[in-house]
């Protein structure tokens, strides 16, 4: 895998870093299948929000998330598919408790690599850890309650992903036509793909079935979307003519209503809720 150097899906707010929210870079040998860890950089006690929804956008990853409860010594927590539409989260703890949240963000083609099981059929879903993940899964939720900073979560998950490696499950074709989708930003037609690929669209779209649990198609106008956004937010002058030519729209109209599907709401607001309450954004784009 080589395209992490060209591909970093963005979140709805991908300036936040608090308390309740930072992230953790994996190690270079495994950033073509991780975007990041993330959750909560130390325990700490759950307080009544009632602001606490969180929108989440279609970004093209995939997230095991672990909820810690160290006052009731519980772990908990869910497998969440590949989504193609934004949807709000909330918080999970139990006011007054000492918690912390833990979370593996794959990227969504990645994932199978590492899982016991085929990803069809988990779109827009949120199962069981262990339905895709057990022998991940076992290995890590007995230490979670052991480990206490985000950084000590991750370390450990590393170098247990890292022994994986050698024994991951992975499928050229679907390799290359990823890569061949994110040099293209998404532009490229199934028919085009496949037979960059050299295989047929029926064979394509059941190997990305299998592999990621959605058709090359939506995927691509996924990443496509990814790419948009991060325009929208780190392009000072961004023109939406020149993004509908640069990403293959097939007009202003097809490039806002497609970008509305997705997000929930129109350009304008996505930056207003994307730039609240931020500081210094010099390092965030990466």
């Amino acid at each position: 895998m080589r395209y992490n150097t060209i591909y970093h899906p963005l979140t709805a707010t991908p300036f936040r870093r608090n308390n309740f929210y930072a992230e953790f870079a994996p190690s270079k040998e495994l950033q073509s299948y991780i975007r990041c860890y993330w959750g909560t950089e130390n325990p700490l006690i759950q307080i009544e929000n009632y602001d606490a929804l969180e929108l989440v956008i279609p970004d093209t990853c995939v997230d095991i998330i672990y909820h810690i409860d160290y006052t009731n010594n519980t772990v908990t927590g869910g497998f969440c598919g590949i989504n193609d539409c934004s949807f709000h989260a909330h918080d999970n703890g139990t006011v007054g408790h000492m918690i912390s949240t833990f979370a593996i963000r794959f990227y969504a083609w990645s994932a199978y690599a590492f899982a016991d099981d085929s990803l069809q059929s988990t779109i827009n879903g949120y199962f069981d850890i262990g339905s895709r993940f057990k022998w991940l899964d076992k290995i890590i939720r007995p230490k979670l309650l052991e480990l206490k900073t985000l950084q000590e979560k991750a370390s450990f998950t590393e170098q247990v992903l890292l022994k994986r490696l050698s024994d991951v499950r992975e499928n050229a074709v679907v390799n290359d036509t990823i890569q061949n989708i994110l040099i293209n930003k998404g532009s490229l037609d199934i028919a085009n793909l496949a037979k960059e690929s050299f295989v047929s669209t029926r064979q394509l779209e059941r190997l990305f079935h299998e592999y990621i649990g959605i058709t090359p198609k939506k995927l691509s106008n996924l990443i496509r979307y990814q790419f948009l956004w991060r325009d929208i937010l780190c392009e000072p002058d961004f023109d939406v003519l020149s993004a509908v030519h640069k990403f293959g729209y097939t007009d202003q109209s097809h490039l806002l209503r497609e970008f509305k599907r997705y997000h929930s709401m129109d350009i304008h607001n996505a930056r207003i809720m994307a730039f609240k309450d931020v500081g210094n954004i010099q390092d965030v784009f990466v």
